[in-house]
C-alpha cells in the first residue's frame, strides 16, 4: 500500500463549517493530513482533529489559533483559508457597514492567517498555502445589467468580487515573498458552486455554465489538496480557475 502523500503533515483549515471547508477537511483527512478546523462557531468534532472557534478578522484570535494548532500538532505544514462571507445587491446601493464586512473577513482575515503561519513554516523551511479566491474576483461579476437589472439584486456583488481579487493579488506578493523558505502560496478561483451561498444564483446565469451545471464542494477540495501535495512544489502564485468553462484566463 502506498503512502498517503499528505502523512505527517498538518494541515489548518479556516471556515471548516461550510461546504468548501468541510469537503476540504475531509479531502485533507483522506490524504494522511493531521487536521486543526477553525469557523466562527467552532466545527463539529471530527476523529482526532483540534476544532475552534475563531473570528479571522481579530488578529488575537489568529494568532491563539495558530499557537493551539502548533502547541497540539508541534508543527504546522498546510493552510487553506476558506472563512469568508458573501454579499449581493448593487453597488449603488451597498451600505458602507457591508463593505467593511466583506473586506474584513474575505481579505484582512486571509491575510492574517497567512501572516500568523509564516514564523512556522519559516522554521521549518516548508508550507502550503491555499487561499480560496474567486470567479468574479477576475470577470467583473456575473449580474448582465444590461440585459435584466434584476440580475443586480441576486448576483450583483461587488464587495465580494473586490475583496476575493484582494486575495488574488495578496497570494502573488506572498508567492513571491516566501519561495525561497520553501512555502508556496496559491489559491483556487471557483466559479458558482452549489452551496448555501449560492441558493439565490440565477438560473438564467446556471444556463450560461458551459459544462451545463453548479460545481460541486468536493471538486474545489480535489484542487486545494494537489495544492497541498508534493506533487505542487514548483507551482506557487497561481490562481487556479474551478468555473466549468465560465471564465478563462
Amino acid at each position: 500500500m502506498s503512502t498517503p502523500p499528505l502523512q505527517g503533515r498538518v494541515a489548518l483549515v479556516t471556515g471548516a463549517a461550510g461546504g468548501i471547508g468541510r469537503a476540504t477537511a475531509t479531502a485533507l483527512a483522506e490524504a494522511g493530513a493531521a487536521l486543526a478546523l477553525a469557523d466562527l462557531v467552532e466545527p463539529p468534532p471530527a476523529p482526532d482533529a483540534l476544532t475552534m472557534a475563531v473570528d479571522v478578522t481579530q488578529g488575537d484570535q489568529v494568532r491563539a489559533m495558530v499557537a493551539r494548532a502548533l502547541e497540539r500538532f508541534g508543527r504546522l505544514d498546510i493552510l487553506v483559508n476558506v472563512a469568508g462571507v458573501v454579499s449581493t445587491g448593487a453597488a449603488a446601493a451597498l451600505p458602507e457597514g457591508e463593505w467593511d464586512r466583506v473586506l474584513a473577513v474575505n481579505l484582512k482575515g486571509t491575510f492574517l492567517c497567512c501572516q500568523a503561519v509564516i514564523p512556522a513554516m519559516r522554521a521549518n523551511r516548508y508550507g502550503r498555502v491555499i487561499n480560496i479566491g474567486s470567479m468574479v474576483g477576475k470577470n467583473g461579476g456575473n449580474a448582465r445589467a444590461w440585459l435584466d437589472p434584476a440580475e443586480l439584486d441576486r448576483a450583483g456583488n461587488v464587495a465580494y468580487g473586490a475583496s476575493k481579487a484582494g486575495v488574488h493579488a495578496l497570494t502573488f506578493f506572498l508567492a513571491r515573498e516566501l519561495a525561497a523558505d520553501g512555502i508556496t502560496v496559491n489559491a483556487v478561483a471557483p466559479g458558482p458552486i452549489a452551496s448555501a451561498m449560492t441558493t439565490s444564483f440565477p438560473p438564467a446565469l446556471q444556463a450560461l455554465i458551459p459544462v451545463g451545471r453548479m460545481g460541486r464542494a468536493e471538486e474545489v477540495a480535489a484542487a486545494i489538496a494537489f495544492l497541498a501535495g508534493p506533487s505542487a512544489g514548483f507551482i506557487t502564485g497561481e490562481v487556479l480557475d474551478i468555473n466549468g468553462g465560465m471564465w478563462a484566463d
